[in-house]
């Protein structure tokens, strides 16, 4: 049993050493030690706030980002209506350019038509009047070959011409 029990000498220098080392751990050690701790402490603080600020930023900045993405997706949709406008009223002007230049097509066609329709009647009339002129002068010589009917014929025309100046 005096291996269990050990010796009041014994006792005693092993609290007097125990003493010592935990004086010299109190005045040296623990305030070296404590002093590192709160050093790592405070990194670990700033560390901390710095990752909290960074965080709260980032989260700015997708805020940000996602405000930026829908005025960019609302200026694409102004854009793309603002095209589809254009496109539609340039296709508008330019029916209605065709349009406008078919009918002034079709109305120079016809003024043409009219024109070389007019020049033909005065053709055929000139015709008509030569061809006229042409059997009356026949028909006038084959009645009037003898002298009395040629004489008969210049009364006729001026008793015609006096009782129409009558």
């Amino acid at each position: 049993m005096a291996l269990l029990l050990p010796e009041s000498g014994l006792l005693f220098w092993m609290f007097l050493s125990f003493g010592i080392v935990a004086f010299i751990l109190a005045k040296f050690g623990f305030p070296v030690i404590i002093k590192m701790v709160e050093s790592r402490k405070t990194y670990i603080d700033e560390s901390l706030l710095i990752a909290k600020q960074v965080y709260e930023q980032m989260e700015k900045v997708k805020a940000d980002g996602e405000v930026i993405v829908d005025n960019a997706r609302r200026e694409q949709v102004k854009i793309l209506n603002e095209a589809t406008a254009t496109r539609y009223l340039l296709i508008k002007d330019a029916k209605d350019k065709a349009q406008q230049e078919g009918v002034k097509m079709i109305d120079e066609a016809r003024k043409q038509i009219l024109i070389e329709k007019e020049d033909a009647i005065r053709d055929i009339r000139r015709q008509v009047a030569e061809l006229s002129v042409d059997i009356a002068e026949k028909v006038l010589r084959g009645k009037l070959e003898k002298k009395d009917e040629q004489m008969d014929m210049i009364n006729r025309l001026l008793d015609e011409i006096n009782i129409s100046k009558s």
